[in-house]
């Protein structure tokens, strides 16, 4: 039986890495699990992306019946504009501060808390779904249905990078909510 050298065992190794990292990365950022929509309090939206197509999403939702309110967040360096109103849902934008995911649930936890809500819907792009989960459960002990709208993408590895920066730092450093 052969014995592994050295330099069999160090490649071994990064071959295992790799695997792992791949798998990894297809569980936590190219294909997350996502939950269906449900009755809600409200949803929202977080910002953010091109086109608010997470907006739009989540006033389709609201729309369609699952929440009576749709919050929108106007993040992005420029903000966004708040969509016109809609008969029968009430809007309510912000712009978080910080102006990230963090921010964005800090806020929708405050609000919330303030109003009794006891169910949310989230609308994260779909590479966001697992950090977005994270702090909103940190923010919130409202129940969450994740229901992520697929952005355009900047570039799966601009993605990729972007999204595992971004979970380090919601896991190592900015723990709470």
């Amino acid at each position: 039986m052969p014995i592994l050298t050295a330099r069999g065992w160090v490649v071994a190794m990064v071959l295992l890495l790799i695997v792992l990292f791949v798998v990894a990365t297809s569980v936590l950022i190219v294909w997350p699990a996502s939950d269906p929509p449900r009755a809600a309090d409200a949803v929202v939206a977080l910002g953010g992306d091109a086109g608010q197509l997470r907006a739009k999403e989540a006033i389709r939702l609201a729309r369609a019946g699952y929440a009576p309110v749709a919050v929108i967040s106007l993040g992005g360096a420029t903000p966004a504009p708040c969509p016109r109103p809609v008969p029968r849902i009430q809007i309510i934008c912000f712009r978080a501060d910080p102006l990230d995911t963090r921010g964005e649930a800090e806020f929708v936890g405050t609000l919330a808390a303030r109003r009794h809500w006891d169910t949310l819907i989230v609308v994260p792009g779909r590479s966001q779904v697992t950090r977005a989960r994270m702090l909103f459960e940190r923010c919130t002990d409202a129940h969450l249905d994740i229901v992520p709208v697929n952005d355009p993408p900047l570039g799966l590895f601009y993605d990729i990078a972007y999204e595992w920066g971004s979970l380090a730092k919601a896991v190592v450093v900015d723990r709470s909510c």
